[in-house]
């Protein structure tokens, strides 16, 4: 009898511990869930040779992570965009950084500068290659954004947008959406999507 009382004690606690673990993650997200503290990251090399922070951004009314790189040809469609975003909403408080996670030549420092100069890039460019941020974040796709309000827990992630191939297409836009309610102190109507894009490989 006490046999059987441990053992359906010891399966409750299981079960409590993969039903806590499973509501700490997002619907795509296995990592997070909106409304969590984002992860810190310290040290990561940017496009102008400094070391960057997300405490860099500190005074920012909200900051938008986007996980990219060079080779993706998806995350490629969505360069101009996200230099518009950036025009629209650096008065308003917005701050947008880019990082690429990936090991590929093509998605190094080197190539990331060059590519930031050709696009006219006007946030931060940053490399991780330990790719502990894209880890952390639960980042599993380029591109792959995440918007973390005021108090740097997150409010949106997932896509940019619902048409990546041509911006007169998109029908929701989802970061701007999420934006727009997080300034105006409010959550946002769509809090997660499944990012569409190239899969990050971790090594």
């Amino acid at each position: 009898m006490r046999k059987n009382l441990a053992f359906a004690l010891v399966v409750g606690f299981a079960a409590a511990l993969v039903m806590a673990s499973q509501c700490s993650a997002g619907k795509y997200n296995k990592k997070l869930n909106v409304g969590d503290a984002a992860p810190q990251w310290s040290g990561a090399a940017g496009i102008d040779d400094k070391k960057h922070a997300l405490a860099d951004h500190k005074d920012a009314k909200a900051v938008v992570v986007v996980f990219t790189c060079n080779h993706c040809p998806v995350a490629d469609f969505y360069d101009e965009r996200l230099v518009q975003l950036q025009k629209d909403y650096k008065v308003k408080g917005v701050q947008l950084v880019a990082i690429s996670v990936s090991t590929m030549e093509a998605d190094k420092l080197p190539k990331m500068k060059e590519k930031a100069e050709t696009k006219k890039f006007n946030f931060p460019y940053l490399h991780d290659e330990t790719q502990k941020v894209g880890r952390d974040f639960g980042a599993t796709a380029t591109p792959q954004v995440f918007v973390l309000g005021a108090d740097r827990k997150i409010a949106y992630m997932g896509a940019i947008d619902d048409s990546w191939a041509d911006p007169a297409e998109v029908k929701n836009a989802y970061l701007r959406d999420a934006l727009d309610a997080v300034l105006a102190g409010k959550p946002p109507a769509v809090t997660e999507t499944k990012p569409k894009g190239c899969g990050i490989e971790y090594e």
